[in-house]
């Protein structure tokens, strides 16, 4: 999100095709229309049941129930030629994805079926692969199908051409698939097949750690070379359906396996005063250190220092000829390395050995968040589970891991670290049915449902049969996937066994998971499965349950020790045994190490050993590490940075889950951080930047409001700019946090989320002509909406929906039951917040957590003032001055002045020009957010976003300027499009790189409220060009700087809102031209189905986003209004509102980034030609987990 040099993985695909065709519903959540369609979209209402039958206008049945109007009939010969046309350049894997196909595959299978007369041999089609809805993921699974496929089926060719076919009929060999079940090879799918390793990895702990007559749950934990995997078992597989993998996002049933970029090569830093463990990967070339071909310190090295690798236990296989031992001495010197740098920068004395320690400490609660994420977040203890460790790594790191999960138990098995491979052994058949279906879980639908599973029953063992026509007992699982009216989180519940009580099950597990169950809403099935298993012949039927069969316990005995050092022991001889030594019953007191040929078990102080027949079991000492406030260290400050921000994202993470809104839901536009007992800001995970810098303001400001009458159970509501809010429609939701005794306030938690809609003058509460304050919304400056615990909506009612229709021309919110479950949502996610925060203060006490949070401020106010520092020697100035221009006129003008010496600096916007009257002036709170958010960028390294980057900052903003209006100005569009321009202008300043876009493009159209109809509001903004910088390009259609929210899915889009996208492509040309070319625009056209009313706010219309050392700007952007009844285009310029007819169309057409450095001599642009840096090798996570963040944080 911080990232100047904006990088995309590469497509799996080679080239695109656009079929002439298209289909959308008919008929949307957000306006109940029913057939009453004008005539242009309808031209008659026939059910059609054969492709030769479907003509435009047509209204057909699709598979799910929701009807299905063709917008535009599939063109056979023109999609033919097309494919003839790519066959002869070659091509031979094809996959198919065509809109709103997840219910009606028709179109879909028509092309698969000419792809396939055309002669092509891997046809992947979206609709079979994964009939769900949501366009992107399901087209992203039918590239990846088409792309992994033919790949796995080659290697599949040649490993039958070196087995007998009798041998291999003998075998019954069969695949491992990514939701930890067998498929037979002719069924395999590469989609299916993405994570068959590491789930084969939790089959092999499930089935050998779980005990379904002690059920206590399992984690998992999958430490490699390059990354480590976390999951969890509790007696089923727990899957899910949409996740990342390898930075894609992917729909799929697949175990819920999420990745850390964090192993054994991850590479150590010493950057901005704190220890960084990855996300960089020295990989197996050149490797870590101690490989002995020049590579980085890393984990391993770490571990090596440590003594926790003994070199003369592994293969001499190292150095150019591979046939050296592993080097100590270069691990060691690097280490020292580091340990010389970080003494000399934080005056301390720390030995090689206690820096090692401390990056391993550093990567251990790098692994622990997800960890903490995949439980925590599900609404289960972590102290309630069992620690299985596993993966080449696992054993070094399982004591310290349990450790800092306060898990009392630890297994490790005989065969951890082939435990993948021992696992597929151990897995079952498996063969899954979905069918997608729209309807309200109701006892009317359950008949229904009931013979569909059935069907689909019959079907998946049928399947199964025709396989293996030898398998003997089948049993089949049945699954209804709800969600709650208005919400797109859905949850897979499993048929009760003896009932068809799904409500139950579902809300039971959304009250678990979500902390809230909402009213009024009815509970929809989104589809059907039905999940069939062939149980495997092989089990282990002892495993744990032999540790309850000892009646008498003896100490091991070892003749060897090994040197390891730990922080409580130092460097000790500690007892080694050899794993194959052990006999059953042998007890190891720890410190000691176990070794065999393929891993190292470190058994830390404090920790028992119990040996089993398969594994040994390691009871954990879980008493709280000794870190006081006496005894501050950089290595507890990494960790404490850690752990506050991995709060924060556990409340994003439950944020976005229980809200309802598209804003929240889908788009993320949200925002969560934990703040001091003052309001200075301590964590925020990487959300919404205008958001981010911004919340402290309002905190600081309800603190000075209600001094004296805060009390515990109090939550507070708010979004006036005066009171430290950005635009109306950001609310935020404040709780404080209070000591043990429940008398003062240690911290808060806050959330501020975009809500569709608050009221005002315009549907979207976004208008683009309001000059007033209140034509904006509601306008809430303090309410209390949790008082003693009480919830107390009558408040939230009469600030929402009565208080703002009492101004002339204004309404209420038209979206109230959204903005009530959102606001519930955000309290709930403070709550979770603060019940993190209260669990990190008991562990640790507070006085040792407010020490740190203060270090931690510290290091990232120190970690500015070195990066301004570092421009000033390198530009040989400590004064820069820039100033830039809003569409209308208005100067931005700024002059900073830096203390070379200490890196202090004054941000002085005097000469910038007064308020605008129009809604373009952006609240000081947000103006001091942008401020923070670029000095982040600049720093460019992973520094926490809190306080203290702002502390050596003085900001000077004239009063009743365009960056610090009065009381009572329009804002609307100074949260997205004025805090762009400041960006601009800073970045200017320091000649860091081009500009972006400078434009969030905020886009909203909606209905008023009358007596007959609710009314809806729908916000969304328009991703631009990225600027170029030195030694990189721009990069195309990417959110940029104060924006960091992601576009609606279309099929989420046209399922909720009367509205069809025509057109969402990237805009060509529009990026400047220069050495490195700015990034390109985007081009997006919805078409309106119904009259309604439809608003832009926009920047750079008028001015081009600037170039930098000799780069061309980039194109302006442009708003177009396409005007069904008369034909004519009318350009309505950077801000308008105006009332859209049934056929009328907006295309927005939005600004690329600026080129930088001069023009190649031939005149040629050379955007994606130049020697753009690239990134060194990162991992990429994982994961339904980083599915979220990814939404967060990349967008």
């Amino acid at each position: 999100m911080f990232a100047l040099n904006v990088q995309r993985p590469d497509p799996l695909y080679s080239k695109v095709v656009e079929v002439p065709e298209r289909v959308t519903l008919h008929g949307s959540s957000a306006y109940k229309r029913g057939d009453a369609l004008p005539d242009y979209a309808i031209a008659n209402g026939q059910t059609c049941e054969s492709l030769d039958q479907f003509n435009a206008g047509d209204v057909v049945d699709g598979i799910s129930g929701e009807r299905i109007r063709i917008v535009e009939r599939l063109d056979m010969k023109a999609t033919r030629e097309a494919l003839e046309e790519s066959y002869n350049e070659g091509f031979r894997s094809i996959a198919i994805c065509l809109l709103h196909s997840y219910t009606f595959p028709h179109h879909e299978q028509a092309i698969a079926k000419a792809a396939k007369e055309v002669g092509f041999t891997q046809i992947s089609i979206s609709s079979e692969l994964s009939p769900a809805i949501r366009m992107l993921p399901r087209a992203n699974s039918a590239v990846t199908d088409a792309y992994l496929t033919p790949a796995i089926q080659s290697y599949l060719e040649g490993f039958r051409a070196g087995v007998k076919e009798e041998t291999l009929e003998a075998m019954n060999w069969r695949i491992m698939q990514s939701d930890g079940g067998l498929v037979h090879p002719a069924r395999l799918s590469g989609l299916r097949a993405l994570l068959s390793g590491p789930a084969g990895g939790v089959i092999g702990y499930a089935r050998t750690t779980f005990m379904p007559e002690q059920p206590i749950p399992v984690v998992g934990f999958d430490m490699g070379g390059t990354s480590t995997d976390v999951s969890r078992y509790a007696g089923s597989p727990e899957l899910v359906f949409e996740a990342m993998t390898a930075g894609v996002f992917v729909q799929a049933p697949q175990l819920d396996i999420n990745t850390v970029a964090a192993g054994g090569g991850s590479i150590l830093a010493w950057r901005k005063g704190i220890l960084t463990v990855g996300p960089e990967s020295a990989g197996s070339h050149p490797g870590p250190a101690c490989y002995r071909k020049g590579g980085p310190a890393t984990v391993t090295d770490a571990n090596l220092v440590l003594g926790r690798i003994m070199p003369e236990y592994f293969p001499a296989i190292f150095g150019e000829t591979q046939d050296q031992p592993l080097d100590f001495q270069a691990s060691f010197d690097k280490i020292s390395e580091l340990a010389e740098e970080i003494n000399r920068d934080q005056g301390t004395h720390l030995s090689t050995y206690e820096v090692a320690d401390g990056f391993i400490a550093v990567a251990n609660e790098a692994m622990c968040r997800p960890i903490r994420a995949l439980t925590e977040a599900k609404g289960h203890h972590m102290s309630d589970h069992i620690l299985a460790a596993f993966g080449g790594a696992g054993g070094q790191h399982a004591c310290d891991i349990a450790q800092a999960l306060r898990i009392e138990r630890v297994v490790v098995h005989k065969y951890s670290s082939v435990l993948s491979a021992y696992g597929m052994a151990l897995a079952d058949t498996v063969q899954e049915e979905r069918l997608p279906y729209a309807e309200v879980l109701s006892p009317e639908v359950l008949p229904h449902i009931q013979s569909v599973f059935e069907e689909l029953r019959l079907k998946t063992v049928k399947s199964i049969q025709q396989m293996d026509p030898t398998c003997g007992y089948t049993s089949s699982s049945f699954f209804l996937n709800l969600r709650y009216e208005g919400s797109d989180t859905s949850l897979m519940i499993e048929k009760p066994e003896d009932s068809l009580d799904f409500e139950e099950g579902f809300v039971r597990q959304h009250h678990q998971e979500f902390g809230f169950t909402p009213t009024g809403r009815d509970i929809l099935v989104d589809d059907i499965r039905v999940r069939t298993t062939a149980k495997a012949s092989s089990e282990d039927k002892v495993g744990l349950r032999e540790l309850g069969t000892f009646k008498v316990r003896r100490p091991a005995s070892s003749k060897q020790t090994t040197k390891m050092f730990f922080k409580d022991c130092g460097m000790i001889n500690a007892p080694l045994f050899h794993l194959k030594n052990l006999l059953p019953g042998d007890v190891i007191v720890g410190p000691a190490a176990v070794i065999d040929n393929t891993q190292t078990i470190i058994i830390s102080p404090g920790c028992t050993s119990t040996t089993l027949s398969s594994m040994l079991v390691i009871d954990v000492n879980t008493n709280p590490p000794t870190v006081t406030a006496d005894n501050q260290d950089p290595i507890q400050l990494s960790v404490f940075a850690n752990r506050f921000m991995g709060i924060a994202e556990q409340m994003g993470r439950a944020l976005q889950k229980t809200s309802v809104s598209t804003n929240i839901k889908e788009r993320l536009d949200f925002s969560c951080a934990i703040f001091s007992a003052d309001g200075g800001l301590v964590a925020t995970a990487p959300h919404v930047p205008a958001m981010l810098g911004s919340m402290a303001f309002s905190v600081k400001w309800q603190i000075e409001h209600w001094k004296g009458d805060i009390k515990d159970g109090d939550v507070f509501l708010s979004n006036s700019p005066s009171a430290g809010g950005t635009h109306l429609p950001d609310l935020t939701v404040i709780t404080p946090i209070f000591d043990d005794k429940g008398q003062n306030v240690i911290f808060w938690t806050a959330s501020r989320g975009h809500h569709a809609d608050v009221g005002g003058i315009v549907p979207g509460s976004m208008p683009a002509t309001s000059k007033e304050l209140w034509e904006e919304g509601a306008i809430i400056e303090s309410l209390k909406i949790v008082e003693n615990g009480v919830f107390h909506e009558e408040r939230v009612w009469k600030a929402m929906f009565e208080d703002p229709a009492r101004y002339p021309g204004c309404q209420g919110t038209r979206t109230y039951q959204d903005n009530l479950t959102d606001i519930k949502a955000q309290a709930a996610a403070n709550n979770k917040g603060s019940t993190l925060v209260v669990r990190l203060i008991q562990e640790y006490t507070l006085e040792t957590v407010l020490l740190y949070m203060a270090a931690v401020q510290r290091a990232s106010a120190s970690a500015v003032a070195e990066t301004l520092k570092s421009i000033c020697r390198a530009k040989g100035r400590n004064i820069f001055e820039a100033e830039d221009f809003m569409d209308d006129g208005t100067r931005l003008n700024l002059r900073i002045t830096t203390d070379p010496e200490t890196g202090r600096a004054d941000f002085d916007f005097s000469g910038t020009d007064p308020q605008a009257h129009g809604n373009w002036n952006a609240p000081l709170a947000v103006s001091n957010s942008a401020i923070i958010y670029t000095l982040r960028c600049l720093v460019n390294a992973d520094i926490p976003l809190n306080q203290g980057c702002i502390l050596p900052i003085n900001i000077i903003i004239p009063d009743s300027s365009l960056l610090s209006p009065s009381a009572g100005a329009a804002v609307a569009a100074g949260n997205g499009l004025t805090t762009q321009r400041i960006v601009d202008v800073i970045l200017k300043a320091f000649e860091s790189c081009a500009a972006s876009n400078g434009c969030m493009a905020n886009f909203t159209f909606g209905l008023p409220q009358t007596p007959e109809d609710p009314g809806f509001g729908y916000y969304e903004t328009v991703a631009g060009g990225s600027g170029a910088g030195p030694g990189w390009q721009g990069e195309d259609g990417v959110h940029c700087h104060m924006t960091n929210t992601r576009i609606t899915d279309p099929e989420i889009l046209e399922r909720r809102y009367p509205v069809l996208l025509r057109q969402f492509a990237l805009r060509p040309n529009s990026g400047g031209r220069g050495k490195y070319g700015g990034g390109n625009g985007i081009i997006r056209e919805i078409e309106f189905l119904i009259n309604m009313h439809v608003g832009i706010l926009s920047e750079r219309r008028a001015f081009q986003p600037y170039g930098m050392a000799g780069g061309y700007p980039a194109a302006r952007g442009q708003n177009l209004w396409f005007r069904r009844e008369d034909g004519r285009v009318i350009n309505v310029g950077g801000k308008a509102t105006f009332y859209a007819q049934a056929g009328d169309r907006m295309r927005i057409c939005t600004p690329g980034g600026g080129g930088y450095g001069s023009v190649l001599s031939d005149g040629v642009d050379s955007k994606g030609t130049g020697d753009a840096k690239k990134l060194g090798f990162v991992p990429l996570a994982n994961g339904s987990l980083h599915a979220r963040q990814a939404m967060e944080g990349d967008q």
